[in-house]
């Protein structure tokens, strides 16, 4: 909890927490991800496999971490020295699924565009969360690894249907 309680008080601006909260309902469930995904589809027909791709990888990357979720089944940080700043569909703290699916779409999206996404959105996110008062650091760390993975079995999967 000291951890969450340092950045919280550091940089936890009211400035800080509006711009938090806007990322935390873009990545609600994944779904600024995949419309970004879907879009990409409509627009750029000649690379609609791979922006399919953007979305099929936010919204797995999802669903995996409500899997572990639901298994692990770690309680979000409860502490009269964190301050919660936003609602959250569950209880359940490990992994963070929007660290999930923001890691899986910035892969997808620098892969796809040639821009440096991973360090330019993955960073934010993370720190947002914990923020935010709603994960410990331990839960974006490993929210971003299964990201990471969902979209390398992704971009495998891309290569063997372009073969």
């Amino acid at each position: 909890m000291a951890i969450i309680s340092e950045v919280q008080n550091r940089i936890g601006t009211p400035g800080v927490i509006k711009a938090a909260r806007g990322m935390s309902h873009f990545g609600e469930h994944a779904l600024g991800w995949m419309a970004i995904g879907a879009a990409g589809a409509l627009v750029d027909k000649k690379r609609r496999r791979q922006w399919a791709g953007v979305a099929v990888g936010a919204f797995g990357s999802h669903a995996a971490s409500v899997v572990i979720k639901r298994i692990v089944r770690r309680p979000r940080p409860n502490d009269p020295s964190v301050q919660v700043n936003v609602s959250t569909p569950s209880k359940l703290s490990f992994p963070s699924s929007h660290a999930t699916s923001t890691t899986a779409a910035a892969v997808l999206l620098g892969r796809l565009t040639g821009l440096p996404l991973p360090a330019v959105l993955v960073p934010p996110m993370l720190l947002s969360r914990v923020v935010l008062g709603v994960h410990y650091p331990s839960d974006v760390l490993a929210g971003s690894a299964l990201g990471a993975a969902s979209a390398a079995v992704v971009l495998a999967a891309e290569k063997r249907l372009a073969k």
